[in-house]
């Protein structure tokens, strides 16, 4: 019979963690499982380390349990389990608390305080929670070596680092592509997800949104029955129209066909946007209105549903520039580019929904993650500019603001520029 496991007469959890912990540190027993695996298969784990420039949190309770137990698992089929601590020492939270505690910004960086100072107190900050953090280890039984950490500032991790990239390079395993990062003007730097999701980063705030009326270049029928056919599409940053190469449709979503009149302007137009929302755009009293009894400036305008699709019916349809003030370009991998004429029709899109808008969305995809993804897998071309230096970069600068037509490639400008319609809006935004 195998030995039997203690019995307590009450279940105190904090005292039996206490006991157990005072066993485990005089049988050494994490030391043992080492040494007593010498000689055993290798299974060899570095923690994905925290930052010791904030206090440890249940979060971390949770997530290191969850790495003890597959260390665990392994010691427990005769490895030898070599676990190392470390520590992340790189990223926004650290730089902007020492400039918080300094009272500087980036600029005064190389000013009024060295370069070499501003990094001792970086260096200084980021470890200031270190005792906690070993606490915390040792009271949770997180098994880890803490003794000789690996630190990302440290010169030894940076160049294993740049080796291992090496080896990526070498064996042809790295390419050069574009990613949508979101990016920090006051910061002057780029943002990770990790950063994005810190404590206050979000928080509701009302903003503006826009549905946009993009003309057709071939449409069907019975859409070119009644004045002039547009796809109506919503957006919540209609700072990115400029930029707009595609519009999205979802391929399980069905769209209506709308004959009807422009609130504003009294102009005949044929919209095409998800059935679900119709009644979002259309005062259902209007229904049974006839539309040649509508005169301009009435409350109530009338509409007409003229013909029914599914997403997929809308694919590939094409419409006319919103703002033409820039054409967008392909670019090749040595850096060449060309004007492109693959932009400015319909793809599809399994994001889309009809919770909001008009269930046909902008894509502008030098600006958002998921417009990105969905207009390289359907072949449309980015909205970029090229820069003297030759560089691709989006519309507006890293302040929000449109470029100068100075800064440009003067072949881009030629090719790619319409210099009449952009010049009155460069610099701003």
């Amino acid at each position: 019979m195998g030995k039997k496991f203690a019995e307590y007469s009450k279940f105190d959890l904090s005292e039996i963690n206490k006991e157990v912990l005072k066993k485990w540190d005089e049988n050494q027993v994490f030391a043992k499982s080492m040494t007593e695996r010498e000689g055993c298969p290798s299974f060899v784990f570095f923690e994905g380390p925290p930052s010791a420039n904030g206090m440890p949190g249940i979060h971390h309770v949770m997530a290191r349990s969850i790495k003890d137990i597959f260390c665990r698992y392994k010691t427990m089929k005769g490895f030898q389990v070599k676990r190392k601590a470390g520590w992340d020492t790189h990223g926004l939270p650290v730089e902007l608390g020492v400039e918080k505690a300094l009272g500087i910004t980036k600029e005064d960086i190389g000013k009024t305080i060295s370069v070499a100072e501003y990094n001792a107190a970086c260096r200084k900050d980021v470890m200031k929670f270190t005792k906690e953090w070993e606490d915390l280890t040792r009271k949770m039984g997180y098994w880890v070596d803490m003794t000789d950490p690996y630190i990302t500032y440290d010169n030894r991790y940076i160049e294993t680092l740049w080796w291992l990239l090496k080896q990526l390079y070498k064996k042809g395993l790295l390419y050069k592509g574009y990613t949508i990062q979101p990016y920090s003007p006051a910061a002057g730097t780029g943002l990770s997800s990790h950063e994005l999701n810190q404590p206050g980063c979000y928080r509701d705030v009302k903003d503006t949104t826009m549905v946009a009326q993009f003309k057709m270049k071939h449409p069907k029928p019975e859409m070119a029955e009644w004045g002039t056919p547009y796809f109506l599409a919503w957006t919540t940053t209609p700072w990115t129209l400029p930029s707009n190469t595609a519009l999205c449709v979802g391929p399980k979503i069905d769209y209506v066909a709308v004959q009807t009149y422009n609130g504003y302007s009294g102009e005949k137009m044929t919209v095409v946007l998800a059935k679900a929302l119709l009644y979002t755009h259309f005062n259902k009293k209007a229904e049974g209105i006839a539309l040649e009894d509508y005169k301009p400036g009435d409350k109530l305008i009338p509409f007409k549903i003229v013909g029914e699709y599914k997403g997929p019916d809308l694919v590939g349809m094409e419409y006319e520039q919103l703002i033409p003030w820039v054409k967008p370009i392909d670019v090749a991998e040595d850096g060449s580019w060309t004007p492109s004429d693959k932009g400015f029709r319909v793809i599809s899109g399994d994001y889309v929904t009809t919770e909001d808008g008009t269930g046909i969305v902008h894509i502008a995809p030098t600006f958002g993650a998921d417009d990105a993804f969905v207009a390289r897998a359907a072949g449309i071309p980015s909205l970029f500019m090229i820069n003297k230096k030759g560089e691709t970069r989006p519309m507006v600068d890293l302040t929000g603001k449109f470029f100068l037509i100075d800064e440009l490639d003067e072949d881009f400008v030629k090719a790619c520029v319409n210099v009449d319609l952009y010049k009155d809006y460069q610099a701003s935004g």
